[in-house]
């Protein structure tokens, strides 16, 4: 059993990828070909933002975002420190400082209650962080940006597809950013992302910045990076953009049936919780675990992979320790000892999900 299964995935779309790869070698655009633009059209219309520019990474898509926000040295970007080192990552590489704010304990997501007392007078933006496929409590957050005239970023490498009160992630907040990273909801077969937002001039910030700050060929009119996503990644993209719908439908079945079986074949067991107003797309289908060695190595005997995401939160990681008190997020601190993440892809069977929650259900007694 593949935690993530792409190889069935790619076996179901080989004809539309191979056709959509064998143009790109057939015209030879490999940079900014005609691909690119068809994804960020169709993306737009899948999310509902105005603009969709696509990067290099999703990694590259925070980074552009914060510059094009024109984040100076020393402002502030409130953010969760339960999460992939690249949000906070690309805040200091753009020179600002990522302030901690705890999680809730249920959805591991940001604690939007906690967010205004962090504000002060050097913050700039909130960077919620789309945990496992469920947006943040994006109207609190919204709200609260938009009292003390702050920028959102949503980290949504792990959300696309996902909904919040009837509205898609990426096209919640001042920036949507996402990663195409090949075991995302939506992956390209390398590095790839795309930033999302309906604000013209900002669009065109970030346009000017993948672009190495080019207003024009050879006309460089500020300071920009080489942040294109190669014509060949949005090539896959488009190739699998005919069964996402499908994908995703799918995942938010596994999702219900995984917490259904769960619950009763190990009552016992904390699910993620998911909100009433939003769904989940199951990035990683993530459970709390006590004694997780001991679990993840009775799953492996069976034959089923786990995975940790995250075992250390950010301000106990040392590249971040200076930016939080040891002792402070403890629900953070918490989760990253507990957190486990079991198989989950569209292509996921039901025959082999029941073999997960009966493993799973004998682990933990």
């Amino acid at each position: 059993m593949d935690f993530i299964d792409l190889k069935s995935q790619y076996a179901a779309l080989r004809d539309n990828i191979n056709a959509r790869i064998q143009a790109v070698l057939d015209h030879g655009q490999y940079i900014l070909g005609p691909e690119v633009k068809e994804m960020e059209a169709a993306l737009v219309a899948y999310t509902g933002a105005k603009h969709c520019i696509s990067v290099a990474s999703g990694t590259e898509a925070l980074l552009i975002c914060l510059m094009a926000l024109d984040l100076q040295p020393g402002d502030e970007v409130i953010t969760s420190p339960f999460t992939f080192a690249a949000t906070a990552e690309m805040i200091v590489l753009a020179g600002g400082v990522p302030v901690f704010v705890d999680i809730e304990p249920d959805t591991a997501n940001i604690d939007a209650t906690q967010i205004e007392a962090a504000i002060t007078p050097r913050t700039k933006a909130i960077m919620p962080v789309s945990l496992y496929g469920q947006v943040a409590d994006m109207d609190v957050i919204n709200a609260i940006a938009d009292k003390h005239g702050l920028a959102v970023i949503e980290d949504a490498a792990q959300s696309f597809g996902a909904s919040y009160q009837s509205k898609k992630s990426c096209n919640l907040s001042t920036f949507g950013c996402t990663s195409f990273f090949p075991s995302k909801p939506l992956g390209c077969y390398g590095d790839g992302g795309a930033i999302f937002t309906s604000d013209d001039r900002l669009a065109q910030a970030c346009r000017e910045i993948r672009t190495h700050g080019q207003s024009q060929r050879y006309l460089h009119t500020r300071l920009g990076v080489g942040g294109r996503m190669d014509t060949l990644q949005c090539a896959v993209v488009l190739g699998k953009l005919d069964r996402f719908g499908w994908e995703i439908e799918r995942r938010l079945a596994l999702g219900d049936a995984y917490a259904r079986k769960l619950q009763a074949a190990a009552p016992g067991l904390q699910l993620l919780a998911v909100r009433d107003d939003r769904d989940c797309v199951w990035a990683q289908y993530t459970v709390f675990v006590d004694d997780r060695e001991a679990v993840q190595a009775a799953l492996k005997a069976a034959g089923i992979p786990t995975a940790v995401h995250y075992p250390r939160p950010l301000h106990h990681q040392p590249a971040y320790a200076q930016y939080g008190h040891p002792d402070a997020c403890p629900n953070s601190v918490a989760a990253a000892r507990r957190v486990m993440s079991l198989p989950m892809s569209a292509d996921l069977t039901d025959e082999q999900q029941d073999h997960v929650v009966s493993a799973l259900a004998a682990a933990i007694g």
